[in-house]
């Protein structure tokens, strides 16, 4: 590979990129368009970089919960949490039972998918912003239909994961939930949970790649201090017409890369 002939740039390339990420994260989203990418140009096989990348950019979630978690409705989390961890276990399993082929086949689909519902999510975003009411009684939610609809999503955290937390968003939505801080809370208890589950079967598998996976850790998490920083400051239809195209080069790119194979 390139890499192979710049001593260390391989390094510097993984630090660059997983800085940004945390910015893009903080800021709007959609870092792992640029980490996963760059866990792939390390020489990772996908599928393990695929793993890495998911662990090293989890911490960031974490702290999210920490600043929600006064905005949680008790009376789903049950029901968001088993969903969580069995869509997310699963969605681990069957990526690590995936060919090594297979999967890099499937990456410039899974890139351009989580695109498209990245770039979605602002519009439905306000949508959903319009319809808000701030009542002060939440809308009744069955919850074996929450967590049929719920399912599906946290397998796709666990398997790949891009464009997801819009994804379990626009569920509670359709369910009535109007309220934008609930609605984030349960996106991040979600994403949080169905990730760690993946995670842990990650671990017990073998398919981290550690030394890769602490760097990216510890700069992702720089990026996501300064992010959190200036986001108030920047444009976020800007971040997130930057994430869009960021995106849609990327999976162009891994589209090309297969006619060359």
């Amino acid at each position: 590979m390139f890499f192979e002939h710049i001593p260390h740039l391989h390094y510097i390339w993984l630090v660059a990129a997983s800085t940004i990420a945390g910015v893009m994260n903080a800021m709007a989203g959609g870092g792992s368009f640029l980490s996963f990418p760059a866990m792939l140009g390390m020489g990772v096989l996908p599928v393990q970089a695929n793993a890495t990348n998911t662990v090293a950019l989890w911490p960031g979630q974490l702290t999210s919960l920490a600043t929600l978690r006064g905005d949680i409705r008790k009376d789903l989390l049950p029901t968001v949490a088993v969903t969580s961890v069995l869509g997310g276990v699963l969605g681990g399993e069957v990526l690590l039972h995936t060919a090594q082929r297979t999967f890099m086949h499937m990456i410039p689909w899974l890139m351009l998918v989580g695109t498209v519902i990245f770039a979605i999510s602002g519009p439905v975003s306000k949508w959903i912003r319009r319809r808000a009411k701030h009542e002060d009684v939440e809308p009744y939610i069955p919850r074996v239909p929450l967590a049929c609809a719920l399912f599906p999503v946290c397998f796709y955290i666990g398997y790949f994961g891009a464009g997801s937390g819009f994804m379990v968003m626009t569920i509670f939505a359709l369910f009535g939930m109007e309220r934008m801080h609930t609605l984030n809370a349960l996106k991040v208890v979600a994403t949080l949970l169905a990730n760690l589950c993946a995670i842990i079967t990650f671990i017990f598998q073998g398919a981290i790649v550690w030394h890769y996976c602490v760097v990216s850790m510890v700069f992702a998490g720089l990026g996501g201090w300064v992010g959190a920083r200036f986001a108030r400051r920047v444009n976020g239809d800007v971040l997130r017409a930057i994430v869009v195209v960021t995106g849609c080069v990327i999976a162009a790119y891994f589209f090309w890369r297969q006619t060359q194979g």
